[in-house]
């Protein structure tokens, strides 16, 4: 067996003086624009249905659809953080904030031509990519005298919480209220208007650094730095978290826009809220079990490791691989009852997976790089969620059993991957 390699500390950065003396709930108002963007980014998802039948989209179109949501988030994700270590939390997050509203405006006057269902779900990847990266940070940093597991769950709730909710709302909506195109989207937009200015008063722990120019160059130097993962805990990346992220979304793709796609014929028409349900159910369970992913990860509350760290990204992984194989089993049986025990599963790898990864990174990233490497995490999240559009790409020459029996294959090889890395490498030593 391989000696287990013990990390040094990350670099560290001197504390920020305006994170003194912040108020216990500070970081409230960060969670509500993390909600509010969740809302926005997934009230689409159950919707998939509703643009096949009323919009006359094919398959490959609405899956399309997703795909450019992921587009945006990407420079969401990896630009927002550096921008926002430099130029400070507040700003970054507001217009974020914003730039989701103005998604679901376009999205409410858009949905009888494909162009603005591209434009609109552009700008909601991109605002969903700041709020994950900058609200994230936002609200570790605010969360002052919590441990590290604490303020990871309170990220990762709030944000799950928006993408349940907003699924739940616009599918329920769209199956039975009026103007199913319409009406998702403004309940949104009236969720999302005071967000923007209440966060104006949020205090600011990342002020604008005095020396920066501002300069493309200067950016550009910012953004590689911000985004490079420190030396120590580089092999503890390699092969816990890269194995692991993408089947964080990878799950929820699986769980919600696959199965109700498969099964969709064995429920009439009842299919568009069968698919908001499987997408609540999904998220539901996530959210219920992050609190056992801080356990497995061994918080001792104290920002200190425990001794069952490393077993949170097995367990995530390992449950992973238990959807995986309902999927490639269902993709054959086509039972909306099994696709449900499959969405559960699903959804309770991504509520460990989601809140271990940003415990991982929380604890290999020092202040100066925060955001920055939070941003390149959900990134690897977020590429879990290209896989039905893949699967639909490729159900032209392969079929549905065969390509989800080789997605079952592949979560058994990283489970491979992140048991090896969790036997042989130690978490970095809290960053301060």
């Amino acid at each position: 067996m391989p000696e287990t390699q013990r990390m040094p500390e990350p670099r560290q950065a001197a504390p920020s003086p305006a994170a003194t003396a912040l108020k216990p709930d500070s970081w409230r108002t960060v969670a509500a624009a993390m909600f509010a963007c969740g809302w926005g980014g997934n009230q689409f998802t159950p919707l998939l249905l509703m643009y096949r039948r009323l919009g006359g989209y094919s398959t490959l179109s609405v899956d399309a659809f997703l795909g450019a949501y992921v587009v945006g988030l990407v420079p969401g994700l990896l630009l927002a953080g550096p921008i926002s270590d430099r130029r400070g939390r507040r700003p970054v997050l507001v217009a974020g904030t914003v730039a989701s509203a103005v998604a679901s405006l376009v999205l409410c006057f858009g949905g009888q031509s494909a162009w603005p269902i591209y434009a609109g779900r552009l700008i909601t990847g991109f605002a969903v990519g700041i709020a994950m990266s900058v609200g994230s940070s936002w609200v570790k940093e605010l969360s002052s005298g919590a441990d590290g597991g604490l303020a990871a769950r309170r990220a990762s709730l709030c944000q799950t919480a928006g993408f349940g909710l907003g699924a739940g709302v616009a599918g329920v909506l769209a199956q039975w209220g009026p103007w199913p195109m319409v009406t998702p989207y403004a309940v949104h937009l009236l969720l999302t208007a005071a967000i923007p200015v209440l966060l104006l008063w949020v205090p600011e722990t990342r002020p604008p650094l005095a020396h920066a120019t501002g300069s493309v160059r200067e950016l550009l130097t910012a953004l590689v730095n911000d985004l490079r993962v420190p030396a120590p805990a580089r092999r503890r990346f390699r092969l816990v978290v890269l194995p692991m992220a993408p089947w964080v979304f990878g799950a929820a793709g699986l769980a919600y826009a696959v199965m109700p796609q498969l099964v969709g014929f064995r429920v009439g028409d009842w299919g568009l809220a069968y698919a908001t349900g499987l997408t609540v159910l999904t998220l539901g369970t996530g959210a219920a079990v992050q609190p056992v992913a801080r356990w497995l990860h061994g918080d001792t509350g104290n920002g200190e490791a425990g001794t069952r760290t490393g077993r949170a990204p097995v367990a995530a992984m390992a449950v992973m691989l238990l959807g995986a194989a309902l999927c490639a089993a269902n993709a054959v049986l086509l039972s909306p009852w099994l696709a449900a025990v499959t969405a559960a599963a699903l959804g309770a790898g991504y509520g460990i997976a989601v809140v271990s990864g940003l415990l991982e990174i929380q604890r290999m990233a020092g202040p100066d790089d925060l955001a920055g490497l939070t941003g390149v995490y959900y990134t690897l999240a977020y590429a879990g969620f290209l896989l039905p559009t893949v699967l639909a790409t490729l159900s032209s020459w392969l079929s549905y059993p065969v390509m989800l029996a080789a997605v079952a294959i592949a979560a058994l090889v990283c489970l491979g991957l992140v048991m090896t890395g969790a036997r042989v490498t130690e978490p970095a030593a809290p960053a301060r």
